[in-house]
Order: C-alpha cells, then sequence, then structure tokens
C-alpha cells in the first residue's frame, strides 16, 4: 500500500529500547503523513486501542497491545531563513539525534544540550524532552498533528501546546493527537547554558575557554556517554523517574535533615529534587532482581540485563518509588509512558 505498511502480530522487541518482547496485534509503519486518514480508516485499526511509537525510547511496555501500533517513520526537513532566524520544519520520523546533529552542522543554536538524546522528533514535544538545563519547548515554534477529534490536520503554537516539566498537551491528551511535524526557531546565536551538571568542568577538561555551541554540544556527549548506559549495549530507557517537584517548606526540611540533598530551588516557590540522588541514598543504584535492575552507572536508568519483562521491570520500578517515598516522603513518577499499568 502506498504511504504504509501493516503487519500483523508483529514483534515489538526490537522497538522499545528497553528490549521488551512484547507484541503488537498490528503495526502500521507510515511513511507518508497524508495517508493517516486512509489507515485509520481501517476498521481492523478502528476496532483496537491506538499506541503511536517512535524509537521507544520514552516507553515501558508491560504485555502485549491488542490494537494498533502505529510507527511514525516519515522524513523530511525543510528550512526557511529569516534574518538571524532559522524557522525549520522537521518530519515526526526523523531521528532526534541526526536533526540535532544537523542544526549544529549549519550553525544553528538552541538544541545544543539535548544532543544523544533518543527517540524521534515527534516524540519530543510530547515529553517536552530537556537535559543539562534546557528544555525542547523553548525552541519550539508550532506542531503539527492530526486531531482525531476534529478529524483534520491542526496546527498548535507553543502556549496551545501547555507545555510543562516533563508534559504536554499531547502527553495529557494521548488519545487525541498524533504529531505529525515539528516547527523549530533556531537563531544563530544565543545565551549559552554552561551552569547544569559539569558542563563548565568538562569544558575545562576540554580546553575550551570561549565555547561555541557544538564544545556544548561536545562536552554534553562526553557526560552523557560517561553517566548513561548505552541502549544498543543493555536495554534501558534513560533516565526513568522524573525529578520530584515539592514545595519550599519540604525541601528546606529534608535540605535540614539531609545536608548533602541534591535540589534546585525554583522561581515559583518550589524545589525540584535530584530523583537521582534520592534513589542512591535510598540504596537502589545497581540493585538487580532478576534481569530488571537500576544502572551501578546512574541511580535514574532502569535496566534490562537480558530478558526482563515489562511487568518485572515495572514491579521493580515501583518497589523504587516505595522505597524512595518511605524513606524521604517523597512519590517519584516515571518518565516514560507505561503501557498496561495504572498509569495508562
Amino acid at each position: 500500500m502506498g504511504g504504509y505498511t501493516l503487519i500483523e502480530n508483529a514483534p515489538l522487541v526490537a522497538r522499545n529500547t528497553l528490549r521488551v518482547a512484547a507484541r503488537a496485534k498490528l503495526l502500521a509503519e507510515i511513511r507518508d503523513a497524508s495517508k493517516l486518514p486512509e489507515l485509520l480508516d481501517f476498521p481492523a485499526v478502528r476496532a483496537g486501542r491506538l499506541l503511536v511509537l517512535g524509537e521507544g525510547s520514552n516507553i515501558l511496555l508491560t504485555g502485549d497491545v491488542d490494537g494498533t501500533v502505529l510507527a511514525m517513520e516519515t522524513r523530511g526537513v525543510h528550512v526557511e531563513q529569516d534574518g538571524e532566524v532559522a524557522r525549520i520544519a522537521v518530519a515526526a520520523g526523523e531521528r532526534w539525534d541526526d536533526f540535532v546533529r544537523w542544526t549544529l552542522g549549519q550553525g544553528f543554536a538552541g538544541l545544543e544540550n539535548l544532543i544523544l538524546i533518543p527517540g524521534t522528533v515527534g516524540a519530543a514535544p510530547i515529553q517536552n524532552i530537556g537535559a543539562y538545563g534546557m528544555e525542547v519547548a523553548e525552541f519550539i515554534e508550532s506542531v503539527e498533528a492530526w486531531d482525531q477529534v476534529k478529524k483534520r490536520v491542526v496546527t498548535l503554537d507553543r502556549n496551545a501546546c501547555a507545555f510543562a516539566y516533563r508534559d504536554s498537551l499531547f502527553k495529557r491528551e494521548p488519545d487525541r493527537f498524533i504529531v505529525t511535524a515539528v516547527r523549530f526557531a533556531l537563531p544563530r546565536t544565543h545565551t549559552l547554558r554552561l551552569d547544569y551538571a559539569g558542563i563548565r568542568e568538562e569544558l575545562e577538561r576540554m580546553g575550551v575557554d570561549k565555547p561555541a555551541p557544538f564544545h556544548i554540544a561536545e562536552a554534553v556527549v562526553h557526560l552523557r556517554t560517561r553517566k548513561l548506559p548505552d541502549p544498543a549495549v543493555i536495554g534501558n530507557a534513560g533516565s526513568f523517574f522524573k525529578n520530584p517537584i515539592v514545595e519550599v517548606a519540604q525541601g528546606e526540611t529534608l535540605k535540614r535533615e539531609y545536608a548533602e540533598l541534591v535540589a534546585w530551588p525554583g522561581n515559583d516557590s518550589r524545589w525540584k529534587l535530584s530523583a537521582a540522588w534520592l534513589i542512591e541514598a535510598a540504596g537502589f543504584k545497581g540493585m538487580r532482581e532478576g534481569d530488571a535492575g537500576m544502572s551501578n552507572r546512574h541511580a535514574l536508568v532502569l535496566v534490562n540485563h537480558g530478558t526482563a519483562s515489562g511487568h518485572e521491570l515495572w514491579q521493580l520500578a515501583q518497589c523504587v518509588i516505595e522505597g524512595v517515598h518511605a524513606r524521604f516522603g517523597v512519590r517519584l513518577e516515571p518518565e516514560p509512558v507505561v503501557i498496561g499499568s495504572e498509569y495508562e
């Protein structure tokens, strides 16, 4: 069929970075976004649930998908130069890391702190991906999506996307929107973000005293490579837990009790706590139950050492959630979408 391919009883083990051996009743690989209305009108697709999947780097499958998995495999990057700002429309199926490296090669700034994040461009606004002091929402001008309620393509500007910390309208209404393209506004120059998680120290090690965006990207690659396990080597979905947000009073109480607590006071009378510190302090870093484990390289990362099921991985994650809550009175939340659980 032109623009898409349908596969029944499709294995998903190679389509999620935690390497969970789940299956989909139907897999639809779409290469032409204009064919979405036709595809979604198939009786077999309309009859069950629909799960949109990019590279599967932000998902935990705790069972098979009794419905259709829609894999966005669209490609395309279109640039409109507007003085010192480039407006770039990118197809949802493009790989995020490839796109970031392309922007740096073209001399555009803004996304350097977000290099080496796995996943697709279409997934970036859903999660409002962020790393090293930056969130992608800062540079998104608009998002194009198929609206399953209005049955048409809509374009939502940054405000309409309702971005928040690891959150967006698309995440809160997962059954309504299918992201088809993202439009970025990237400057040639901007204020570099250096004051987060060792970036300045890494630049010093590199011998860089006047950093450019590509230097920041190189520093972040070094940091991420040292700290985070490679999904190609061991199954993982990157940081599995969000940094929890707490009221000032709770943050100050914890800081008095645990002087070494890593926390970032915010501008909205709340504190962001380091989930990695909480997990390690609670004794879960490197923990392993069968093939399900927490990485010994980074406490935030849930890993599959071999053939752990999604259910086994989720059980371990819940053990961490309950253990941290019992110790610190703070409840962690998962970053990835957990399919087949209370978080659906």
